[in-house]
Order: structure tokens, then sequence, then C-alpha cells
């Protein structure tokens, strides 16, 4: 009589525990079927990216080959600077570079040395083709070593449609000695605009 007791009392609580279990589970399951209201509205937007551009125009050829460079020696060319495309920029650079190292570029005291200047009207050319002179007043924008860059400043091209009339020089300074006899440099002038930095609109 005692066993069957025990038993009848054991099975009373296994069904009461899993009864337990699976009230839990329910009462989870119920926390997500709560219902919400929603809305939405839209606004559209059109993006067009600007263009980075400038143009660079040669009242004169170039390329240029010089011969017979002699310490004391300058070869002047003028260039037109156009923004042309339609978006400011920040700045304005121009960089040189050399496709072959020599010491008429690597000797930044006595090696050949670029000049960069501006006129607010077009260059007029001398006698000769190396002669050019500004009828408006010059600036000089920077000046040194051929491979030193040289930044441009607050020039016309930063803006959109804007035109610079430049002049580049080289020179070999009369301080060349030597050793710089019998060199060539054959170099590239770039002009790089970086776009304006950018901001809330």
């Amino acid at each position: 009589m005692s066993t069957r007791t025990t038993a009848t009392a054991s099975t009373a609580r296994k069904v009461v525990g899993s009864l337990g279990v699976i009230g839990a589970a329910a009462a989870v399951a119920g926390l997500g079927t709560f219902g919400s209201f929603t809305d939405s509205t839209s606004v559209d937007t059109t993006i067009s990216s600007g263009r980075v551009s400038i143009d660079l125009t040669e009242p004169v050829a170039i390329p240029v080959t010089t011969a017979g460079f002699v310490p004391g020696d300058v070869l002047t060319r003028p260039v037109t600077l156009v923004n042309d495309g339609d978006t400011a920029l920040g700045a304005v650079n121009l960089s040189a570079t050399a496709a072959a190292s020599s010491v008429l570029t690597s000797d930044a005291a006595k090696g050949l040395q670029l000049t960069l200047k501006s006129c607010p009207v077009a260059w007029t050319q001398g006698s000769t083709a190396s002669t050019w002179t500004c009828a408006g007043g010059e600036t000089t924008l920077g000046s040194g070593a051929v491979l030193a860059p040289i930044a441009l400043g607050a020039v016309n091209s930063l803006n959109v449609g804007g035109t610079d009339h430049l002049a580049f020089s080289i020179s070999l300074p009369t301080t060349a000695d030597n050793a710089f006899q019998g060199k060539t440099a054959a170099l590239t002038l770039t002009f790089t605009g970086t776009q304006r930095s950018g901001t809330a609109r």
C-alpha cells in the first residue's frame, strides 16, 4: 500500500513540472505578439559630382630642345593655365620630373633652377623666342631648384573659368662649374589642380 502511494505522488510531481516548463515557453512567445503603428515619408535628392579639370595652352611650340646651355643661360616659355572644370580648386601646384638623374637636376644650388611668373595679361614676345615681357606687372610665384615643387598660391585658375598667364624659366646659375659640362636633363613640367575642401551643402 505504501509503495503504491509513493509511485502516485512521484507521477504527480512530474506532471506539474512539465506543465511549468510549457507555461514558461508560452509566456516568452507571447512577448512578440504586440502590434505597432508605422508611418513614412521621403524626399528626393539628386547629387552630381563635380569635375576637376585644368588645361594648358602654349602660345609657342613646346616641348623645347636647347643645346649648348652654359652658366648664365635662361630658357623662358609662356603657358596659359585655365580651370575648364565645373569645380573650384583648393590648390594648383607645379612640379618637375627628370627622365634620368644628372648633376643638372641633383645639385640644388649649382644645378638647373626653375622660376614661375604670372602676368595679368598675355605675355608679349620680344626679339628672341626666349624673351618675354609682361605689360601689366609680373609676379613671381616661386623659384628654386628645378625639381622643387612650386605652390601657385591664390591664382585665377582656382576658380571655375579662371585663367592665368604664366611663364616658366629654366636657368643654369653662373656658379655651375666644369662638372656640369656635357650633361643632359629631360624635364617634364606638370601643373596639378587639387579639388577644394569638402563643405556642408
